[in-house]
């Protein structure tokens, strides 16, 4: 949606759904349920039009990621619906957020992950299911502590399974079943409220 009309609150919950759905029910990020239980993920919806207001704003949550504790906030989701929607696009300006990092001063203390839409891992076909592993709803800068991923890495047994794993759980799931879990109680079931997790 590039008109400049969209619904924060909704966008929002369909992230928070994706996050609760897939990222931590099907164990795809064996650290976010943690967090997301102590209420450490802040999830910032950006009504940014442009790469340049989305870099603007992207600077903006890195200092404010930086500058607060990680008991408050352990990670960011900058969550754009309106720009970078093309993933070609998008992957080219995450050359654009590293550089910001570095400038900023910030290369090794915080890192941007990336979940997008159309999300494709060099050298698979756009419909391997392995995608899925990082598709959202909308494109998305995750915002990361080094340290925390460093903390997280050492805690867990076999972090370098975690990718096969999930490839495998994708795959296995297939696009259907993707559709399936994050659309599951979309249809109203009589009470006029639906379930947007």
């Amino acid at each position: 949606m590039t008109d400049g009309s969209f619904d924060a609150a909704q966008v929002e919950a369909q992230v928070r759904r994706w996050l609760e759905r897939a990222v931590i029910g099907l164990n795809l990020c064996p650290f976010a349920k943690a967090v997301v239980a102590r209420g450490q993920v802040r999830i910032e919806v950006s009504d940014a039009s442009t790469p340049r207001a989305l870099l603007e704003q992207l600077g903006e949550e890195l200092a404010l990621l930086r500058d607060t504790p990680a008991e408050a906030i352990d990670t960011t989701l900058l969550v754009h619906p309106q720009v970078l929607e093309d993933f070609l696009d998008y992957n080219d300006f995450l050359d654009d957020a590293d550089a910001l990092v570095e400038t900023m001063g910030l290369d090794g203390v915080l890192q941007v992950a990336s979940f997008h839409p159309d999300y494709r891992f060099a050298d698979t076909a756009d419909d391997d299911p392995a995608n899925l592993t990082n598709r959202a709803p909308y494109p998305i800068l995750h915002l990361l502590r080094e340290d925390s991923v460093d903390r997280a890495v050492a805690a867990y047994p076999e972090p370098d399974a975690i990718i096969e794993r999930n490839i495998a759980t994708v795959r296995t799931l297939g696009f259907d079943g993707w559709r399936a879990l994050l659309d599951a109680g979309d249809a109203d079931d009589g009470s006029g409220r639906r379930d947007t997790v």
